[in-house]
């Protein structure tokens, strides 16, 4: 068992990282004396885990549970209002709790109805895949997409904890996997040498669930991201350097079709993107290029997303919500280990995006 706490005052919350947590959420949410529980999740997680963790709570205070459709498609006001209906058929007051049992979507969702029911209770993450439990389930980011583009309805709301149960990652498909570890990966480019060299040195063992190399490095994760939030809780500044990729990433995910490419693997093409950006700006070599797509493509993810429209990938992040004024502001790395936050020139851009695959 790793415990990490998030530094934020009288919100600080703690990170438990382990085997076997699950079964314990119960005993864990008790000292936060909720007067009910409802339990979040989808229709993917619910038959593997739901039972046991109603179970676990069922001697702490009343429980009720809402399942969710599974998807990035599916992040939408529509889920969020099906929440808010289950706090109301449960009768939830200020006292209530929201226990989040899923991915990154089941995450947000559950928080950011947790931000606005009666202004504001408390909610619990129980990130049950990797991409959740290194990243999303940390730092208070809640949300919904628009068709416009991800995540741009939201606020920060942070839990009062994360449990994240190491076995659950047991039941992931290889893709959800290779998912979560582009998000390692981007951790690793801003950690720091030492970290990457990690990364990089144990894929194999990562991609073959080795439970201590999953342990050091989602450790390693959480504890990067818990320092950065701490630092820049509501992203004024150097909390914006972990969407290292994301630009890139979230263009390709609304272009595909929200649902088609999973988050971490639009975020590990995404990587790959911002490292060539970062050599064409004179930062990286290109063995540095050549070493972060070598890491990526081991991860299982994809470098190239072909076919896409070069102009309307452009359009697309220009709406970013690191965008001011209709100037797209990428984080570029000066090197591994060490990123930047800088407006880039179209021309430079293009180039980028005509390498990756785009079509003008």
């Amino acid at each position: 068992m790793v415990e990490i706490t998030v530094e934020l005052g009288s919100r600080s919350y703690p990170i438990e990282i382990g085997p076997g947590l699950l079964a314990t959420i119960g005993e864990r949410v008790k000292t936060l004396r909720p007067t009910r529980i409802v339990i979040v999740t989808n229709t993917t997680v619910a038959p593997l885990y739901l039972a046991a963790v109603e179970t676990s709570c069922q001697s702490v205070a009343p429980v009720s549970s809402v399942v969710l459709p599974d998807g990035e498609s599916y992040k939408t006001f529509t889920a969020v209002q099906q929440v808010l209906d289950g706090l109301v058929a449960a009768g939830a007051d200020r006292k209530s709790l929201i226990i989040a049992l899923g991915g990154g979507v089941v995450g947000d969702i559950s928080g950011f109805a947790a931000s606005i029911w009666m202004r504001g209770i408390r909610f619990v993450q129980v990130p049950t895949t990797l991409l959740a439990q290194v990243d999303s389930s940390v730092g208070g980011k809640t949300g919904v997409n628009l068709p416009a583009g991800k995540n741009l309805i939201g606020c920060f709301h942070q839990p009062s904890a994360v449990f994240a149960d190491t076995e659950t990652l047991e039941t992931l498909p290889a893709r959800e996997i290779s998912a979560g570890l582009g998000e390692i990966v981007k951790h690793g480019l801003l950690g720091d040498a030492a970290y990457f060299d990690e990364v990089e040195r144990r894929m194999k063992d990562l991609r073959s669930l080795d439970h201590e190399a999953l342990a050091s490095v989602i450790a390693g994760s959480c504890r990067l991201k818990a320092s950065v939030v701490a630092r820049d809780e509501t992203e004024e500044g150097i909390r914006a350097t972990l969407n290292l990729g994301h630009t890139f990433g979230h263009a390709i995910e609304k272009l595909a079709g929200f649902g088609t490419w999973l988050h971490g693997e639009a975020v590990g093409c995404g990587l790959v993107l911002a490292a060539d950006l970062s050599r064409r700006l004179g930062y990286l070599t290109d063995a540095d290029v050549s070493r972060i797509e070598s890491v990526v493509s081991a991860a299982g993810l994809p470098v190239r997303i072909p076919g896409l429209p070069l102009e309307a990938a452009i359009q697309s992040m220009r709406g970013d919500k690191k965008s001011f004024g209709g100037h797209i502001r990428f984080i570029v790395l000066k090197k591994i280990g060490e990123s930047a936050i800088q407006e880039v020139p179209d021309t430079i851009l293009r180039e980028t995006l005509l390498q990756g695959g785009y079509v003008p």
